[in-house]
């Protein structure tokens, strides 16, 4: 069996490498990874200058099990939103040993002088994550940068949101000979220019607690106008039964004012929700309570919805409180992209729950749940309150049978 060792070389330098992975290397006959990494430790070794993982194992396959060891070289920790975790995962006929390395965060930490315990981590680098929740709500944010979230691009955003005071260590080609730490504010760092090799520490001293701790958040919170909305006591319930995970990619299918996707979003912190919507109207509002709750990891979806799933992320759970006359057609695409999909249906006429429930009596391995539900508000009236009855809603919750 090849032996194949995924190597974390750290920031770079070879200073820096473990005895354990330094041993690694020199007994390899053949190293892989980028120019900057093989650069140091090329010296009497076949090497090959990639970071694609289907051509990491068509060098794996070709290699002689019997003469060859194979060392592929990562940056930072192996652990630490690393390709080791793509790569272990497609080399099953392999003997894949991992040898862990000094991380970005930990070698930018000691440089500060600064704890990295009580930091939120978020990775900016080829991935979309809430940067400006992240920011707003944690005194310390370590970010990895990278494309189009350059540290300057990440500064114009934080400005962008209210957050231009907040100090900024920006980190450029870190344990290298032209190291460079800046510390300057985010509107400052706007107008600079930093290596394609950054990462930054983020301080801000006022942030405060996330408000929105539970869902069901009071309507009134949100940008409204007369585009129909899903209210609190209804989003709550709706809310639960989906059951959102942290890390989920979520559809809201006929988002209205984008409650529900907010909502969600605010749920699906490193996730992703998409919000569908057709009505130009609701469209524009959707942005505007995007914005003002500050949720980065929501993806507004103009258009029909039944036409644009197919090019959609594979979803975990999906939310519909409009189908627009698609339904059925919708929840086969769905089910298409995840079999296992959770999917709430939320309705206010008999046709669209008689629908509903046609459709999954053809589908016997899933489980359908209804609940109707009733609220009534109070509407001051001279001296007394009156309730006053909001339309009832059928709240249709559907799970893969076993899940």
């Amino acid at each position: 069996m090849l032996r194949v060792n995924i190597v974390g070389i750290g920031p770079g330098n070879p200073k820096l490498l473990t005895g354990a992975a330094r041993e690694a290397i020199e007994q390899s006959t053949i190293l892989i990874g980028d120019k900057r990494m093989l650069a140091n430790f090329a010296s009497g070794k076949r090497t090959y200058d990639t970071i694609k993982t289907a051509e990491i194992c068509k060098i794996c396959s070709e290699a002689d099990a019997d003469k060859d060891v194979v060392s592929v070289l990562v940056s930072g920790d192996v652990g630490f939103f690393s390709l080791a975790k793509t790569i272990s995962g497609k080399l099953p006929d392999c003997e894949c040993v991992r040898y862990c390395g000094i991380s970005s965060l930990v070698y930018f930490a000691q440089l500060l002088e600064m704890s990295w315990d009580d930091a939120k981590i978020v990775s900016m680098h080829g991935r979309r994550q809430n940067f400006i929740e992240a920011v707003a709500h944690n005194k310390k944010v370590f970010a990895l940068t990278g494309g189009e979230n350059s540290p300057q691009a990440l500064c114009a955003k934080l400005c962008a949101h209210g957050l231009g005071g907040v100090t900024v260590y920006v980190g450029e080609n870190l344990s290298y000979d032209d190291e460079k730490v800046t510390c300057l504010k985010a509107e400052e760092g706007v107008e600079k220019t930093f290596g394609s090799l950054s990462v930054m520490m983020i301080i801000n001293d006022d942030a405060k607690a996330l408000a929105h701790n539970v869902h069901g958040l009071s309507d009134d919170l949100f940008i409204r106008s007369k585009v129909p909305m899903t209210k609190q006591e209804i989003r709550a319930v709706s809310v639960s039964k989906l059951m959102p995970q942290e890390t989920d990619v979520i559809y809201d299918i006929g988002a209205g004012t984008g409650s529900c996707s907010i909502e969600l979003a605010l749920q699906a912190k490193r996730g992703m929700v998409y919000a569908f919507e057709r009505n130009p109207e609701a469209l524009e509002l959707i942005e505007k309570n995007k914005e003002l709750f500050g949720v980065e990891n929501l993806t507004v979806v103009a258009g029909e919805a039944s036409e644009n799933l197919e090019a959609m992320p594979v979803p975990d759970c999906v939310f519909i409180g409009g189908s627009g006359g698609n339904l059925c057609k919708m929840l086969d695409c769905i089910y298409s992209k995840n079999a296992n999909c959770r999917v709430v249906v939320n309705a206010i006429t008999v046709e669209t729950l008689i629908e509903v429930v046609e459709y999954y009596k053809q589908r016997e391995g899933y489980a359908l749940d209804i609940v109707n539900v009733f609220a009534a508000r109070a509407k001051k009236l001279g001296a007394y309150n009156l309730m006053m009855s909001q339309n009832p809603v059928y709240i249709m919750t559907v799970l893969k049978k076993g899940e």
